[in-house]
């Protein structure tokens, strides 16, 4: 892959640098360690692996974004709830999937005296019993066309369902789409539908992806942290694509994927920002403008296709389809036997720094760890080779699990590795222990489980 390319051509000029102005250079500060997770067992499957999902043209995307615009300046300058341009955007959608083969529904509600409408579509065949679902509002507010909010998460939908249509793709679980009305009034089209699930229905749901607000002016990366296998799914994409993340935090509450959490379906989508002001910090590792709202036109009438960067649409968008087709390929993985003690808090790894930790605290034991205790370690990270983990026991005690190496210039740690604990007691905290122990590159530990 190119990608590894540049970065052996950039570590070499860097190390050049490095000889020439050793006395220049100075090291990074150690990151704390992450507090003890709440231990649970057993702990989530992994996700399953994927066919390659497609890469989403960002110009169909805008293409649709051109049509809602449209639509909007036809419609006295928006598409809310109750008024003709959110029923022209549902038609819009409908008329696109109903020609790409999907079984399309157009489910009715009434709030604030006017008939809303959500848009339900089918691809056919999958199990029934495993039902996937992405989706997005298609509502604007009642003062702008609402082009990134949510023109951008609806179009992006779309275009993944119908990426789904041209590839004839015939995933294991069956796919589901949707796009909600009277989001903006409070998540009132999505409240509807999952309220009118039976207890059956709802079960049969392994999980929903939202997308709200994905083509921010001045972008942010964030992930929603709600299902850890959802959660993973786009961290390790946006990692895999060299562009770190931060969890999700202004939309939470604030948009559909709650209706779904509500009920007990795990949950997970993408967000670009709303109105929160870009700190100095997030420009610095994302780009563009810090002091300033990550998107200035939120809910306002500025919110027009001027109002989208197209490289966090493309990404995002392209994210959208590999966790469409990664969830949904395979089936459920049998979690491993024994109980499995897991923490996926991120900690991030200092570039040439101390070493941090990852800590799980096992309680209600007894006895001695097992002689093939079972480590999964899950680090992201650009350059493996520079990183040296160890497990750490309650006592103290480390166990090697990987040295560091200048010639494994892979990406990422993920493996599980087996340690004869069997001198250690099981009650206690554990560590797992990495360094980063060359400068350049950069990651986080992902996750870190223990079974016994």
């Amino acid at each position: 892959m190119t990608i590894h390319a540049s970065r052996i051509s950039r570590r070499r000029t860097a190390a050049s640098a490095v000889l020439a102005l050793a006395a220049l250079v100075g090291g990074a500060a150690p990151t704390a360690l992450a507090a003890p997770s709440t231990p649970v067992a057993p702990s989530a499957p992994a996700a399953p692996s994927a066919a390659t999902a497609p890469d989403i043209p960002v110009a169909n995307v805008k293409a649709h974004l051109t049509q809602f615009q449209s639509i909007a300046s036809a419609n006295g300058g928006n598409r809310a709830h109750g008024r003709p341009g959110y029923r022209a955007s549902v038609d819009y959608l409908k008329a696109k999937l109903d020609a790409a083969g999907y079984t399309t529904t157009v489910q009715q509600f009434t709030t604030n005296g006017s008939v809303g409408y959500n848009l339900i579509a089918d691809w056919p065949g999958g199990d029934a019993d495993q039902v996937l679902m992405a989706g997005a509002h298609l509502d604007s507010v009642s003062s702008g066309p609402g082009i990134n909010d949510n023109g951008s998460g609806s179009a992006a939908v779309l275009e993944a369902a119908l990426a789904v249509s041209r590839a004839g793709y015939q995933p294991d679980k069956h796919l589901r789409f949707a796009w909600w009305g009277a989001e903006e009034l409070g998540l009132v089209g999505s409240r509807y539908y999952v309220g009118n699930l039976s207890a059956t229905e709802r079960s049969k749901i392994s999980g929903y992806l939202n997308f709200d607000m994905i083509g921010s002016p001045n972008p942010g990366y964030f992930v929603y942290d709600d299902d850890p296998v959802i959660e993973k799914t786009f961290k390790d994409y946006f990692a895999g694509i060299g562009v770190p993340t931060e969890i999700e935090t202004e939309a939470d509450g604030r948009s559909d994927h709650t209706s779904f959490k509500n009920a007990g379906i795990p949950v997970g989508g993408l967000f670009t920002g709303a109105g929160r002001t870009k700190t100095s910090a997030q420009a610095q590792k994302w780009g563009g403008t810090a002091g300033q709202a990550f998107d200035r036109c939120y809910h306002s009438s500025c919110d027009t296709t001027s109002n989208i960067n197209d490289t966090a649409l493309d990404r995002n968008s392209d994210a959208l389809a590999h966790a469409v087709w990664a969830l949904s390929s395979g089936g459920t993985t049998e979690p491993p036997t024994g109980d499995t003690y897991e923490n996926t808090n991120d900690v991030a790894i200092p570039d040439n720094g101390g070493a941090v930790s990852s800590s799980l605290s096992i309680t209600g034991r007894t006895g001695n760890a097992p002689s093939n205790l079972q480590v999964g370690v899950d680090i992201v990270h650009t350059w493996r080779g520079d990183l040296v983990v160890d497990l750490i026991a309650p006592d103290g005690s480390a166990y090697r699990l990987k040295n560091a190496s200048g010639s494994d210039s892979a990406d990422n740690v993920r493996e599980t590795y087996t340690v004869d604990a069997s001198s250690e007691t099981a009650n206690g905290t554990w560590q797992l222990r990495v360094q980063d122990t060359a400068r350049y590159d950069t990651g986080y530990i992902n996750s870190f489980k223990l079974t016994f």
